[in-house]
């Protein structure tokens, strides 16, 4: 049977309707959020460029970058991992490369975007998205570029903030017409244009939960009414782990200790129970007395 990243990620698209697919920054958010039963996990653009590097989201990253953070994902968890890929760092040669590597890095999915590449945040004013026909030009290298078949390829369009709902449906059939598996639509602002968009497209629909945007926060079940396939949660961790460290930041320099933040921490046994810890500390152990 074929265990390919990209078959075991069509098999949870099957299997769990919507499937949710929530973001993890490195490793140890990997395994954690593999261990509490999540099926499908993602590497944001935002939260490698903000986390890894200190820099905005505006298409600062590159392919090395990005690939860095997946590997030590993808080398933690088997768990199915999503890569944002902004716009493909480039021309067509530069997205089958982007492709290829990801691929051989163990993703089993990516999604690649119709704005310039010069790109913005999806959920920030004064976005540029390119032709219809050069977004298809993009499909087009990226699926041609892949190995294995079931490596999942989404596009994503962020017409709907520039050109309206109508003609971010009509840029969809394009790009699923030049090879896209599925559809992601930033920036939709109500169920009722899910609705409709699951009338016109056939193909398997992402819904992006990010907060602080555009999109209000719906919960996975009207999301599933709506005939939705895949809802994203790129950054809610991230947002929950930075938001705990300025408080711990904070504490420490205003109060001389951490005893105000000790009861929203991860406890020592808590980290070496998603570590295996004590079972690796044991091998080590019983190395060194057969030395």
């Amino acid at each position: 049977m074929d265990d390919s990243a990209g078959t075991r990620f069509r098999y949870a698209l099957r299997a769990d309707g919507p499937l949710q697919i929530v973001g993890t920054v490195n490793a140890f958010t990997a395994m954690m959020a593999t261990q509490i039963g999540h099926q499908a996990i993602y590497l944001s653009g935002a939260a490698c460029a903000n986390n890894s590097y200190g820099l905005p989201d505006l298409g600062m990253t590159t392919l090395t970058d990005v690939l860095e953070d997946a590997r030590r994902i993808t080398a933690a968890v088997d768990t199915p991992l999503m890569v944002d890929i902004d716009t493909g760092w480039g021309g067509a040669l530069n997205i089958s490369r982007a492709v290829r590597q990801l691929e051989r890095a163990g993703v089993a999915a990516i999604h690649i975007e119709d704005q310039v590449f010069e790109k913005r945040c999806g959920h920030r004013p004064n976005k540029a998205i390119v032709s219809a026909q050069e977004m298809a030009d993009r499909i087009k290298a990226a699926v041609d570029a892949r190995a294995d078949q079931q490596f999942f390829i989404l596009a994503r369009t962020d017409a709907y903030t520039n050109e309206g709902l109508d003609q971010t449906i009509e840029r969809s059939k394009i790009y699923l017409e030049a090879g896209a598996d599925g559809i992601f639509a930033e920036a939709m602002e109500s169920l009722e244009e899910y609705r409709r968009f699951r009338l016109e497209i056939s193909a398997p629909l992402l819904a992006n939960m990010t907060e602080f945007g555009l999109t209000p926060l719906f919960k996975k079940t009207a999301l599933a009414e709506c005939g939705v396939d895949m809802i994203l949660y790129p950054l809610t961790a991230v947002r929950a782990m930075n938001q705990a460290a300025e408080n711990a930041y904070r504490c420490l320099l205003q109060n001389g200790d951490q005893h105000q933040v000790l009861g929203n921490m991860q406890t020592r046994e808590q980290l070496y129970s998603y570590l295996d810890y004590h079972q690796k500390e044991q091998q080590l152990d019983e190395s060194m007395e057969q030395e």
